[in-house]
């Protein structure tokens, strides 16, 4: 439980600057995206409405069987269900939510953007310590496990750690998921649309007219149909929807991303640069240490482990010397000198540089490797296998 958590005993540091244009937007969020309920887009897409792709491939699915379950719905124990909100946040326990500070996270939909507003000073935001799991975006695949009042305990297929063979545990509102088997039936075989931008919004026409809910980076869903300026997907628990085309990148089924190089998986960390940390965030609304790592290989067709001990000792990973370091290595920091509990993960960069999320009081940052550890709490490192 502590393989991800922030040293809550470092300095502050002044927050990076961007390095590329636009990441300023990655600083606080979505600023400027309205946040609408999914419901928002079935008139549009009702009964052959203008989101109807009618420029479709031969064979792709272009709409429902039925009518989308409701959110919440079918949601018991062992039920395979999908995430249906932006980002549903995973909590140690249930019912321990600060009221008038958490409630933004817990709606639906959720409100990120008025979440992390609501956690600009840094002991609010790290109370999350210890008490947040991880997070999953939109159309994630959770088995249910156990149901207490308004809350599931899930795990999160995707995301892997010892804790639990199936997937990475934790408690969600239960109006975060949805049984929806059509849905599950396309995830597996359709084409799919991966969310490149740092943030999208799903709409109800390929013009971008009945704007639904927010996407975050590394998004995946299932592909319905395409016209010239949108990507048609299907969304859990509710209609179709569209995705403009320059927001994501299409594959067919079965087609993994291209072996990425360092250069590759550094310029995607470069995009979250001065982005807040968030304790348990795998999202472009906040990244703890290792969902930041996780993250980036995740969306290039990497899997490593969620949490940063777990990075380092249970993701098969090559072991590499200090001096041996080269731009894509994973670096990992002990809770003290020789210690065994790993604390913290970071994406070395070259130069002696790494680039990491690194606590509550600061935003994703590159920095000097040698001055962020400054008491020899360095603990190893590992290479993922890139193009070099």
């Amino acid at each position: 439980m502590t393989s991800h958590r922030p040293d809550p005993r470092l300095p502050r540091a002044a927050r990076s600057l961007s390095r590329r244009d636009g990441l300023r937007l990655a600083a606080t969020g979505t600023a400027g995206l309205a946040v609408a309920g999914l419901g928002g887009l079935a008139p549009a897409l009702a009964d052959g409405g203008s989101g109807a792709a009618a420029a479709a491939p031969a064979g792709v699915h272009v709409g429902r069987t039925g009518t989308a379950p409701a959110a919440g719905a079918g949601i018991e124990p062992g039920a395979v269900a999908h995430v249906a909100v932006t980002a549903t946040t995973l909590w140690v326990e249930p019912d321990t939510a600060r009221p008038g500070i958490d409630d933004p996270s817990l709606t639906t939909p959720v409100d990120l953007d008025a979440w992390n507003a609501n956690m600009q000073d840094t002991e609010t935001r790290r109370w999350l310590t210890g008490e947040l799991e991880s997070q999953a975006v939109l159309g994630s695949e959770v088995i249910v496990d156990e149901i207490a009042g308004d809350w599931a305990h899930i795990v999160v297929t995707a995301q892997g750690t010892p804790r639990d063979p199936r997937g990475y545990p934790g408690w969600v509102p239960r109006i975060h998921l949805v049984a929806d088997p059509e849905f599950a039936a396309l995830a597996a075989s359709s084409p799919t649309a991966t969310v490149t931008a740092l943030t999208s919004t799903l709409s109800g026409s390929p013009a971008g007219t009945h704007p639904g809910i927010d996407v975050s980076f590394d998004t995946i869903l299932p592909v319905l149909g395409r016209t010239g300026r949108s990507v048609r997907v299907a969304v859990p628990g509710a209609a179709p929807a569209h995705l403009p085309v320059d927001d994501v990148v299409v594959r067919e089924l079965g087609e993994t991303p291209p072996q990425p190089s360092a250069e590759d998986i550094i310029a995607t960390g470069e995009r979250f640069l001065g982005l807040r940390y968030l304790w348990a965030g795998v999202s472009a609304y906040g990244f703890d240490c290792s969902g930041y790592t996780y993250t980036l290989f995740h969306h290039h067709g990497i899997t490593i482990d969620r949490d940063a001990g777990d990075q380092m000792r249970h993701s098969d990973l090559e072991p590499v010397e200090r001096e041996d370091l080269q731009p894509g290595d994973l670096v990992f920091f002990a809770s003290e000198p020789g210690g065994d509990s790993i604390r913290h993960v970071a994406l070395y960069v070259g130069d002696d540089l790494i680039m990491q999320a690194p606590n509550a009081s600061r935003s994703v940052e590159i920095m000097s490797l040698t001055e962020y550890d400054p008491i020899g709490e360095y603990a190893g490192a590992r290479r993922v296998a890139l193009r070099r």
